[in-house]
């Protein structure tokens, strides 16, 4: 992590979690396939939820678990084993309170923002009643995030890895089994899809848990006689709380967006939720680098390695871009082979088409500026890529109001501005980790 090279050490530690995060996009395209046979107003009822879903996985994981691993990461870095043990149980205190307010506030309120992102009528039914059996898994989620984020924290990337990637095996058996009701297994439709992400969270969170408290000796949990203090709280909420403003941002930038393609009719709202959900799983696949990064910047910031640091952040960015201007490239040339997985509605494969093919052309430099976001939160220095995020949000506001104030608003113009935002974000992290001087803290 301190001494060897640098590409060939990132490429082992990220490739474990792109597997995993491979098998993130293969359960994406499970449920938005068994949510497709349901019909198109599930399809629209799921693109209403899929933001703040996303939202939860990225403030626990990308962001807040982020966080853990950074401080965690720096304390190893520096020798101090005892305090990367404390901040570990501080870390699952923090996750476990937030992610019950967090699934007390969707599960309650859910049917309030749903309504505001202009979801009526059967859409708006459905919607609720998918959201408040998914979210009140939510703390599950979090506390299965924040365990996998103590473990990468210790610059071991297979074993999370591996937990997720059987976990979402699972979640693609039951969500299927009870969501079209195969076999013997009750049909419950969108409710039964939820079910598949509650039972793969539970078993995650067991499976990982025992790992810390007994599998292993890079870093034990040590409940008995823990002492929770501020300080410790504060290492992780300094950079894991504001982090967690990006994906707030992003999902804000997500929500606007769903809105206003509402409100042009549910063609065009079940096509944009198809490629939208494209986009929102380039973040998981740019984790796999990113995630990899937090670590290995961490150590060496914790062993006053700097320019180490920065040289992992820009090979660890140049690395995810070149693989995420692949995929755009193949879907702006072949939409189809994301969108006709999904469904066969001529209406809805115009749009969902449409939206491939214009935002494809952005992913390389969008991935290029999550990596540098997730470098950024090993140093600690995160503030410049969190600007970064409110300029998107403030070119999606503004634009979008403009747009939708049109005589005739278009959800071709939708997309492009889209893309538009997508590029300044990634520019502007870009041009904020530059001019950013990392010095160890």
């Amino acid at each position: 992590m301190l001494r060897d090279a640098i590409l060939p050490t990132l490429w082992r530690l990220s490739l474990p979690n792109m597997v995993a995060m491979g098998m993130s996009v293969l359960v994406a395209v499970a449920e938005t396939y068994y949510v497709g046979r349901l019909g198109t107003t599930a399809l629209a009822a799921m693109a209403l939820v899929f933001p703040l879903a996303m939202l939860t996985q990225m403030m626990s994981n990308g962001a807040m678990g982020s966080g853990v691993s950074s401080a965690i990461s720096r304390a190893l870095g520096n020798g101090d084993r005892d305090k990367a043990s404390a901040l570990a149980v501080h870390a699952l205190v923090i996750g476990g309170v937030v992610g019950v307010l967090y699934s007390l506030l969707l599960v309650l309120c859910g049917s309030v923002f749903y309504r505001w992102l202009g979801g009526r009528g059967e859409v708006l039914q459905a919607a609720t009643g998918f959201g408040a059996v998914l979210f009140s898994g939510a703390v599950l989620v979090w506390l299965c995030n924040t365990l996998a984020s103590v473990v990468r924290g210790t610059g071991n990337m297979q074993w999370p890895s591996a937990v997720l990637f059987g976990v979402s095996l699972l979640q693609i058996v039951v969500g299927g089994a009870f969501g079209l009701g195969l076999g013997p297994a009750p049909r419950w439709g969108m409710a039964g899809v939820a079910l598949g992400n509650i039972v793969a969270m539970a078993v995650a969170v067991m499976v990982l848990g025992w790992y810390l408290l007994c599998g292993q000796d890079r870093l034990l949990l040590r409940w008995r006689g823990a002492r929770l203090s501020w300080p410790m709280f504060q290492d992780i909420l300094r950079v894991g709380a504001l982090a967690c403003i990006s994906p707030v941002q992003t999902s804000l930038a997500a929500l606007v967006l769903t809105g206003m393609v509402a409100r042009l009719g549910p063609d065009a709202l079940a096509g944009y939720g198809i490629g939208q959900r494209l986009e929102f799983l380039l973040i998981p696949i740019a984790f796999g680098v990113g995630v990899a990064a937090v670590p290995m910047v961490g150590m060496a910031m914790g062993a006053g390695q700097v320019v180490r640091a920065r040289k992992v952040a820009w090979t660890g960015a140049w690395l995810a871009a070149a693989i995420l201007a692949v995929l755009g490239l193949l879907v702006v040339l072949w939409p189809r082979l994301w969108s006709g997985i999904f469904t066969q509605d001529a209406a809805v494969l115009v749009h969902a088409d449409a939206y491939l093919r214009t935002v494809g052309l952005a992913f390389g430099l969008f991935g290029m500026g999550l990596v540098l976001y997730f470098a950024s939160l090993g140093a600690g220095h995160v503030l410049g890529p969190v600007l970064a995020g409110t300029v998107r949000l403030l070119v999606v506001i503004a634009g979008g109001s403009w747009l939708m104030a049109g005589a005739t608003p278009s959800a071709q113009g939708l997309f492009v501005l889209v893309v538009v935002a997508m590029a300044l974000y990634g520019l502007c992290t870009i041009a904020s980790v530059w001019r950013t001087p990392w010095h160890k803290k």
